[in-house]
């Protein structure tokens, strides 16, 4: 191969992203022809269709998936090469981030973040999603910059960023019946719960854990958000079960006695991911700096340093 039309990664980025040649022409902002052209010449130079019909719509080959990381990426560099010192300060740029977290971020990290982040970006603005909004390619099409949560990236290209492994804990009311004599993962597991919706497909430690038990939860009422859950357990015979962290810090407000679990379960892994098309955008590694320092700052631990897996 002697040339190369670079411009051709812009197209196999969004037809990759979007799955459709029309979407993908309506991102470029190309003519529908003009994009179905470009794929054309791209099979033509792979050797390889790329994306194949499948009913009404096309999916990727195997060589099709094997080149989306690499493709974003490089896209990635080129957009930081061709930006170089002529790229607007930070303070001249005006950006609204969209979060999905959990909502007890928010509540705990929302005000404290977007006030770091203007420090450096004097007009960036932050809007948050709830975790539970299951939207698997938001981080891929855009619609998200910085997914936040206890999950796995479904999408293979996605960068992502350890934050915190936490243990979970029950928290009852005081004067509970499980307060007395031994929790058991049976009398655990034999109580009324109150659980939290998880995003779709996320693991959760403690019902694999009872599951390998032979044992499940009786789930009488699910909500939304942890701290529901806690006034929910403050208020009535529900069992909610907790981080570590949240459970200690409504315990004594609310009158809870924090009550460690009888059986193992694997740490909850919470994690901040985004699209590698970010990973050289400087207002973009400004949002995930400021949040690692924020979170480190309410840890009392230094910030680490940013990695992408």
């Amino acid at each position: 191969m002697k040339t190369f039309d670079l411009n051709l990664l812009r197209v196999l980025d969004a037809v990759l992203a979007t799955g459709s040649v029309t979407a993908a022409a309506e991102r470029l902002h190309l003519s529908v022809p003009a994009t179905s052209h470009a794929l054309a010449r791209l099979r033509a130079v792979v050797g390889d269709p790329l994306l194949v019909r499948a009913g009404r719509r096309l999916v990727p080959t195997p060589r099709a998936q094997a080149l989306r990381e690499p493709a974003a990426l490089l896209l990635a560099q080129a957009q930081a090469l061709l930006a170089g010192s002529g790229a607007p300060s930070l303070a001249a740029l005006q950006r609204h981030f969209v979060l999905r977290a959990p909502e007890g971020l928010a509540i705990a990290f929302g005000a404290g973040l977007v006030a770091a982040l203007r420090r450096q970006m004097p007009q960036a603005s932050l809007g948050f999603l709830p975790e539970t909004q299951d939207d698997p390619a938001a981080l891929r099409d855009g619609r998200v910059d910085l997914d936040v949560g206890h999950f796995r990236p479904r999408d293979p290209e996605v960068l992502q960023h350890e934050l915190l492994r936490q243990q979970q804990v029950a928290v009852v009311r005081r004067g509970h019946a499980l307060v007395r004599g031994r929790l058991t993962a049976a009398r655990y597991a034999a109580a009324q719960h109150v659980g939290v919706l998880r995003r779709p497909g996320a693991p959760s430690p403690v019902d694999d854990a009872l599951a390998a038990l032979g044992l499940a939860r009786d789930v009488a009422l699910s909500v939304p958000q942890a701290n529901v859950s806690a006034l929910i357990a403050a208020r009535s015979d529900l069992v909610a079960t907790l981080s570590e962290r949240v459970a200690e810090a409504m315990a004594a407000t609310l009158g809870l006695q924090v009550l460690p679990l009888a059986f193992a379960t694997t740490p909850e892994v919470m994690v901040m991911a985004w699209h590698p098309r970010h990973a050289a955008d400087p207002a973009h590694a400004c949002l995930r700096e400021c949040f690692l320092q924020l979170l480190a700052a309410s840890r009392g631990a230094p910030a680490p340093a940013q990695t992408g897996a």
